[in-house]
């Protein structure tokens, strides 16, 4: 168990590093690395760029940034051929990141931020990261959201809009009943790989991001608290991503785009599991919370709980 996962707030400067995987990214790669460049965090940023089994010109791209932003942008770029059955988005973004732990002057006060490659982090990005940190937190996890400036057809809007109302409601479920002081409402729910801050201490202590097609970085979020890692979402914490459709990671965010106009297209409104069942859940949690390392407990033991019915339909506005 790491002892540092639980902690008082700590002021002292902390050493970022963003780690990113990117497979023929060489389009979107210059809007990430110019908006990494524009972020208010006032020192400069390291990068832990993996250009993996890619065929494009993202190496020619990375170098020209290196260059245009040289001072600001402290860029570290591998280009790694995985095999067939490693070239996924677990490998490379594993890799990313173990190199972003190497560039750490010392992991005491080091924080490992991992992105994608088709994002577009605010100007405040980092600099509400490490105020979250300092604050108490051990991992910082950043809602996603879509670019307005690829607009969506009504009717996606509309099944999209009924899912964030349902998760609302499901997050003042939980912050009635089993309120987490480093996790305060307004929050959000996202802790995804595309905006998802660590210590790097408890990142060496749960072994990293396992090596997984698809899915590492819940995995590593689940190994995290695991260990008795706190999470928080604050509500200044987000980026940006497309909704594009044709993604390169097997089940990421662009194939859950297209699982989205996929139902939209049917007409169908989807069932969830019923708001009854998050009650009974966030009691469950409370009461396993009140043993000694009763947090880390519920990690460990929520997975293997039998899955919530999906027993109500969910209301979309027409």
């Amino acid at each position: 168990m790491l002892e540092r996962a639980i902690r008082p707030p700590n002021r002292e400067r902390l050493d970022l590093c963003v780690c990113v995987p990117a497979r023929n990214e060489a389009e979107s790669l210059p809007i990430l690395l110019s908006a990494l460049a524009a972020q208010t965090w006032p020192h400069a940023i390291a990068l832990s760029i993996v250009v993996n089994n890619s065929d494009d010109d993202s190496l020619a791209v990375i170098e020209n940034a290196r260059v245009r932003t040289m001072g600001r942008l402290s860029i570290h770029v591998e280009d790694v051929k995985f095999p067939l059955e490693l070239a996924h988005a677990g490998s490379a973004r594993r890799r990313a990141m173990d190199n972003g732990l190497a560039l750490l002057p010392e992991q005491a006060r080091g924080v490992l931020v991992s992105t994608d490659a088709d994002t577009r982090p605010p100007p405040e990005w980092l600099e509400h990261i490490a105020r979250a940190i300092t604050g108490g937190a051990d991992l910082v996890g950043g809602r996603i959201a879509l670019e307005d400036a690829e607009p969506l057809p009504h009717n996606v809007v509309a099944l999209r809009a009924a899912w964030d109302r349902y998760w609302q409601v499901v997050r003042t479920i939980e912050d009635d009943l089993d309120p987490l002081p480093w996790d305060p409402a307004p929050r959000h729910g996202d802790h995804t790989g595309a905006s998802l801050a660590i210590r790097a201490e408890l990142y060496g202590a749960c072994g990293g991001v396992p090596v997984l097609p698809t899915g590492e970085d819940r995995a590593l979020v689940a190994a995290a608290l695991a260990q008795g890692g706190r999470l928080t979402h604050p509500a200044d914490v987000f980026t940006y991503v497309s909704p594009r459709r044709d993604g390169r990671a097997e089940r990421g965010m662009a194939q859950a785009m297209q699982d989205l106009f996929d139902l939209a297209a049917t007409g169908a409104p989807p069932r969830a599991p019923g708001f009854e069942h998050w009650c009974e859940r966030a009691l469950w949690r409370r009461s396993l919370r009140e043993r000694p390392d009763g947090h880390a407990l519920i990690a460990r033991a929520e997975p293997l709980l039998a899955p919530m019915p999906h027993d109500m339909i969910l209301e979309i506005a027409r």
